[in-house]
């Protein structure tokens, strides 16, 4: 049986995945994020989950039944992609331009089977709408730190969750991992999904 390997520190994407009934290992990548630069944002979630992706396939004390899977998100605003914010003065700018607004959260998707060298990427995009927050509600909710550690500077799953007032897509997408897309990933490289659920 396939076993999954999740290329991703994010907390968000391996409890999205536990509650779908999997148990990935978890190996982080450490790719530099800033290598890519120049593309369009769903192009640079795509090529930073194949990078990341790549990165842990490469090593060498993976089982060959691996399915290695790297994601990465960004928030599309104004044709700008932006991830985590670089501090909370950041994050207040990102949250006074994103009021009242949507945005485009794109998550490249990337597996590869270690066995037999194939790989499978696509990437999810979800238009998220976001509530007409007050300066105090920004100001409290940068505080809690939540959204410097967040693609976008928000979370839907957390305390970010009030400020977003509609999801036009998945919303697993916008936590940080397609189920649907991760499916057909899956398939696509000849494997069953259900084959993957922790016994």
């Amino acid at each position: 049986m396939p076993v999954l390997v999740l290329a991703s520190a994010s907390p968000a994407r391996l409890a999205t995945l536990r509650s779908a009934g999997f148990d990935p290992r978890v190996i982080v990548s450490g790719v530099d994020e800033s290598q890519v630069v120049g593309v369009p944002p769903a192009e640079l979630a795509l090529r930073l989950a194949e990078l990341k992706c790549g990165a842990v396939a490469g090593l060498t004390d993976l089982s060959p039944d691996s399915l290695v899977l790297g994601c990465d998100s960004v928030l599309e605003l104004d044709g700008e992609a932006l991830g985590k914010p670089d501090d909370a003065a950041d994050a207040v700018r990102r949250w006074e331009a994103m009021r009242g607004r949507s945005g485009v959260l794109h998550t490249g998707h990337c597996l590869r089977d270690v066995a037999s060298g194939q790989q499978a990427a696509a990437t999810a995009s979800t238009t998220v709408h976001f509530a007409n927050v007050t300066d105090e509600e920004i100001a409290a909710y940068v505080a809690t730190g939540e959204p410097l550690h967040v693609a976008g500077a928000f979370t839907v799953d957390g305390r970010g969750g009030g400020f977003v007032t509609r999801i036009e897509g998945d919303h697993h997408n916008v936590v940080g991992v397609s189920l649907p897309l991760v499916r057909d990933l899956v398939r696509e490289l000849g494997h069953r999904w259900t084959d993957l659920w922790a016994r």
